[in-house]
């Protein structure tokens, strides 16, 4: 695949970013592939601030499709059912200060697909969340670039191998101790 990118020139750097692009819509598709293959294809400075632009842009998109689609489904769900659970879900996410949804969102282990929706059809401002989004995003794309480029040298490092271990295994014990203590799950 870096292989294909790189061969492409100059257009190399825009179907890695139509695919951070599209991961950031479409929740099914492995992000920490697709920005070690930046990472890989293009070097780490050009591969970060592609993957990093790119899926900051991707998460405004799922948010402002969110807000477009959902929002006015939940008020009419809130106003005909009184469901006391999105209510609390949704104030309790909009209450949140920048720095907890930036630390919520800067964990690789983060349902980042299910953040931007509920972050469109909470009260949360577009500049609130973007300010969030920018602050935590070059956290992620630094940890899966740096674990993917490491995860391909480990062929011929296998000691690389442990590195990869350990930081999985802590972001991993990380992510979750952020979700409980935003009630994420």
């Amino acid at each position: 695949m870096t292989t294909f990118l790189t061969s492409l020139g100059i257009y190399g750097p825009i179907v890695g970013c139509f695919l951070i692009l599209i991961e950031s819509i479409v929740p099914v598709l492995p992000i920490s592939v697709f920005i070690t293959l930046n990472f890989y294809a293009f070097g780490k400075l050009i591969g970060f601030i592609i993957s990093y632009v790119l899926t900051v842009i991707g998460c405004m998109i799922a948010f402002y499709m969110s807000k477009r689609i959902f929002k006015n489904r939940i008020e009419y769900l809130k106003e005909k059912y009184k469901k006391k659970k999105i209510i609390k879900l949704l104030d309790s996410f909009s209450n949140l200060k920048t720095n907890n949804i930036a630390v919520i969102l800067a964990f690789p282990f983060t349902p980042a697909f299910l953040v931007n929706i509920v972050a469109g059809v909470s009260d949360i401002t577009p500049r609130k969340y973007l300010v969030c989004l920018l602050v935590s995003k070059p956290f992620l794309v630094y940890f899966w670039g740096y674990l993917g480029v490491t995860f391909i040298d480990a062929f011929s490092h296998p000691i690389y191998f442990v590195k990869i271990i350990v930081m999985v295994l802590i972001a991993y014990i990380l992510s979750n101790l952020v979700n409980k203590k935003f009630n994420i799950d």
